[in-house]
C-alpha cells in the first residue's frame, strides 16, 4: 500500500478534506504556529482574553498526538491537572458519561478541540509550513508560509513538535542528549545499561556472510555519561479494534522484505511462548479500541530512525515520516503474516484490525508520527534534572508536571557482554532507555521564552527550554495543554501591557490561571489525608526524605498523608529503602507512628529500621492489616533520640517481605516524662 499521507513540500492539504487558504497577508493579534493539542489550548487561551487569533497547522488535523492515536493519557500525578487542560479532558469526560476521561477516541479528541476553538472564534489555517521569518530588532514582524501566505501579529506562539520557528528566528536551541557535565545531570549522556525494553535472550546479529542484520547499528564507542546528537526512537500509536465489523486489515507496505525483520524471527524462535503483552502494550480503549504503544526489545519503536529528524528539510522529514510508516506497518505485518511467528501470537494479533472508523482521511493510519523529542530552545531558563528531583518549586510557575524521566532507546548495537548472559555471547542491546520517578514539580514560566537579547515577542510551547532529562518528563500532553494555556494568556497580556514576553507581570499571569483552576504549586491540590505540616509533633513526608532505588508514586488506594505515597514490590527490592531523617528540637523520648496505605497486596513484613539514641531498633509492620478507621497511623513503639538530626527511620524493601512496601509519612510524636 502506497501511504498517501504528508507531502509538505507540496503544501496543500492530502485528500482534499479542508480547502486550502488563500495566498495573502492577514493580519492577527497572536499567531500560532503548529495545531497540536498545546497549539490549540494556546490559541483558545488568547482568544478568550479577547484577542483575534490565527491558528496554523501544518497538515490537516488538530491535536497533535491527543487525537493522533495517544488516546491514554500520560498523566502521572493527575492531581496536578488543572486549568483548561483538566476542562478539555472533563470535555471528553462528558461525552463518555464520566467525570473526566484519561482514556479516549482519537476522532473524539479532534472533535472536541476543533468545537472548542470554534466557540473561541479562532481562525484555522491548514496544510503549509513555515518558509521565512521576518524580525525588526528583537520582534518578528511577519512569518511567511510555503503557499506564500504571510502574517502579522504584534506576538508569536511555536507550539509545533519540530520547533520551525526557532532557526529561522535565530533564537539558540538544541537537540541530542547532553553530557553529563554540561548541568551536572547523573542521567544525562549515553546510558551505561537499562534492563527495560531489552533482549532477555542473546540473538545472533550477523548473517552468513558475517555482516550486521538489518535494524542493527554500530556501537559508537562512547562512554556513558557522554553527549550525543542522537534522538529517543519514534513510533506511531495505533489505534486498532477487535470488532470484527470495524476493522481494516494491517497494510502491506510496498517496500516490504521479510528479510529486513531476522532480529525479530531469530528472537521469536527463542521466545516461542511470547504473548502480545510482551511485545507491545495494549491500552484499552472506549467501544472496543485500543492504544498501542513500544514494548519488548523490538516493537513499534523504530530505533535508531529519528537520529536526523530535528535538523532535516521538510522534504527529508518526509522521507523519514514515511520510513517510520513503512517500519510500523511492516511490523504488523510481518507478526501477522509470517511463518516464522508462533501460531499463538500471530493469532493475538489477528484478532486485532486498525479501526476502520478512525483516521478515516489517512487509510485508518495516525495522522501524526509520535515526535517524541526534537529541537528544544535553551532560552531565559534551562529547566534541568536538578528542576524535577530537588528544586522543584518555583515562584514564578505557570504549572505543574510530573511524569517519570521518559527516555524512549536511542539505539541499538551488537555486544560481547551483558548482564543477562556469559561473556564472549554476541548478542544485541538497546540504549538509551530511561525510567526515573520524579515527584510534582514546578514549571518556570522562563522555559517558555527566549532570551531576551533574542527575541521579545515569542513564546515556546513543545520546543521548550529544558535539557534532555528534563524535557522526557515535561514532554506529556497535558503539560503541553498546561504551557499552552500559560504562554496564551502570556501573549495576550504582553500585547495588553504593550511590553515583552520578558517582562509581563508573572504574579497577573498566575492569578489568571488560578482563576481557570490551574494548579501552579503542590499546595493547590488536595491532600488524600491532610498534610505533614499540619500533624502534630515532627511528621516527615515524601517530600522530605532520602529515596534510594527505583520505588514508584501512587495514589491509587488510600487514606495516606499528602499527594501520593512511594511504593515497591519485593520483587524489585534490591537496595530499595526510603530514610526520613528528623530534626527534633530536644532529647527525649518519642513516640514513633508510621503511615501506610493498607491493602491485601501490601507487604505482610515491611522492616523498618530504626536509629536511636541508644542504637538500631529493628520492627516488621504488616502493611495489609487496616491501622484504623479514622487514622492511616500506627505506632511501632517510643524510643530514645538526641537533639537534632542524628536519628532517621528507614523503610527497607526485601524479596521476603510478601508484597508491596508502602512508604508514605512517619511523626515523631514527643513523650511527657511520668
Amino acid at each position: 500500500m502506497k501511504f498517501l499521507l504528508h507531502t509538505l513540500c507540496l503544501l496543500t492539504i492530502a485528500c482534499g478534506a479542508i480547502p486550502a487558504f488563500a495566498a495573502d497577508t492577514h493580519t492577527y493579534d497572536v499567531v500560532v504556529y503548529g495545531g497540536t493539542a498545546g497549539g490549540a489550548i494556546a490559541a483558545i487561551a488568547a482568544a478568550e482574553e479577547g484577542q483575534r487569533v490565527a491558528l496554523i497547522e501544518v497538515r490537516n488535523h488538530i491535536g497533535g498526538m491527543t487525537s493522533g492515536g495517544l488516546g491514554r493519557t500520560d498523566f502521572g500525578d493527575m492531581s496536578v491537572i488543572g486549568g483548561r487542560s483538566l476542562e478539555f479532558y472533563k470535555r471528553l469526560g462528558k461525552y463518555y458519561g464520566e467525570d473526566v476521561s484519561w482514556y479516549f477516541e482519537p476522532h473524539q479528541a479532534e472533535k472536541h478541540l476543533r468545537a472548542w476553538l470554534a466557540a473561541a472564534k479562532v481562525d484555522l489555517f491548514f496544510g503549509s509550513r513555515l518558509k521565512s521569518l521576518t524580525k525588526e530588532g528583537t520582534r518578528i514582524t511577519s512569518i511567511t508560509l510555503l503557499n506564500e501566505s504571510t502574517f502579522t501579529a504584534p506576538m508569536f506562539i511555536d507550539c509545533s513538535y519540530e520547533g520551525d520557528l526557532l532557526p529561522h528566528a535565530n533564537i539558540t536551541y538544541t537537540w541530542g542528549r547532553e553530557g553529563q557535565e554540561v548541568y551536572g545531570e547523573s542521567l544525562a549522556g549515553k546510558i551505561g545499561y537499562s534492563d527495560k525494553h531489552q533482549f532477555d535472550v542473546p540473538v545472533n546479529p550477523y548473517d552468513e556472510d558475517g555482516k550486521l542484520l538489518p535494524l542493527i547499528m554500530a556501537d559508537d564507542g562512547l562512554k556513558p555519561g557522554a553527549s550525543d546528537r542522537k534522538i529517543q526512537a519514534y513510533n506511531f500509536r495505533l489505534c486498532l479494534s477487535s470488532d470484527k465489523d470495524n476493522q481494516v486489515p494491517y497494510p502491506k507496505p510496498d517496500n516490504y522484505d521479510p528479510k529486513r525483520w531476522e532480529i525479530l524471527r531469530r528472537y521469536l524462535k527463542q521466545r516461542p511462548d511470547l504473548t502480545i503483552d510482551e511485545i507491545l502494550i495494549v491500552f484499552p480503549m472506549p467501544n472496543n479500541k485500543t492504544d498501542i504503544n513500544n514494548r519488548g526489545p523490538i516493537s513499534t519503536d523504530f530505533i535508531g530512525g529519528s537520529w536526523d529528524y530535528p535538523e532535516a528539510s521538510y522534504e527529508e522529514q518526509e522521507r523519514i515520516w514515511q520510513e517510520h510508516t513503512d517500519y510500523v506497518q511492516g511490523f504488523f505485518y510481518f507478526m501477522a503474516n509470517d511463518p516464522g511467528v508462533p501460531d499463538a501470537l500471530q493469532q493475538e494479533f489477528n484478532r486485532w484490525g486498525l479501526a476502520k472508523d478512525e483516521f478515516v482521511d489517512t487509510d485508518h493510519w495516525p495522522h501524526q508520527l509520535y515526535v517524541r523529542e526534537g529541537r528544544r530552545m535553551i532560552g531565559s531558563y534551562v529547566t534541568i534534572q536538578k528542576d524535577l528531583q530537588d528544586d522543584r518549586r518555583k515562584e514564578d510557575s505557570i504549572g505543574m508536571a510530573s511524569y517519570n524521566s521518559d527516555s524512549h532507546h536511542v539505539q541499538r548495537f551488537v555486544v560481547d557482554e551483558s548482564p543477562l548472559w556469559e561473556k564472549g555471547t554476541a548478542s544485541l542491546l538497546n540504549e538509551g532507555d530511561m525510567q526515573v520517578p520524579v515527584k510534582a514539580y514546578d514549571m518556570s514560566y522562563f522555559s517558555f521564552v527566549p532570551k531576551a537579547e533574542e527575541c521579545t515577542n515569542l513564546l515556546v510551547g513543545s520546543t521548550f527550554s529544558a535539557s534532555h532529562v528534563a524535557y522526557s518528563s515535561m514532554r506529556m500532553e497535558p503539560q503541553y495543554m498546561i504551557i499552552g494555556e500559560a504562554i496564551g494568556t502570556a501573549a495576550a497580556m504582553a500585547i495588553a501591557g504593550e511590553t515583552s514576553v520578558q517582562a509581563i507581570d508573572v504574579k497577573v499571569l498566575q492569578r489568571k490561571l488560578y482563576e481557570r483552576g490551574a494548579i501552579l504549586h503542590r499546595e493547590d491540590t488536595t491532600p488524600m489525608h491532610g498534610w505533614a505540616r499540619d500533624l502534630p509533633g515532627i511528621a516527615l513526608d515524601n517530600d522530605d526524605v532520602k529515596v534510594f532505588g527505583n520505588w514508584h508514586s501512587s495514589r491509587n488506594i488510600g487514606p495516606y498523608i499528602g499527594y501520593e505515597y512511594l511504593h515497591v514490590t519485593d520483587k524489585e527490592a534490591k537496595d530499595c529503602r526510603v530514610r526520613y531523617t528528623p530534626t527534633l528540637p530536644k532529647s527525649g523520648r518519642y513516640e514513633v507512628r508510621l503511615s501506610y496505605s493498607s491493602h491485601p497486596n501490601r507487604a505482610k513484613r515491611a522492616r523498618i529500621v530504626i536509629q536511636t539514641a541508644t542504637g538500631v531498633e529493628t520492627v516488621f509492620v504488616d502493611q495489609s492489616k487496616k491501622q484504623g478507621e479514622l487514622s492511616p497511623f500506627v505506632s511501632l513503639g517510643t524510643f530514645s533520640f538526641e537533639k537534632g538530626d542524628a536519628g532517621f527511620l528507614e523503610i527497607q524493601a526485601t524479596e521476603d517481605a510478601g508484597g508491596y512496601v508502602v512508604a508514605d509519612a512517619v511523626q515523631w510524636l514527643p513523650v511527657e516524662k511520668e
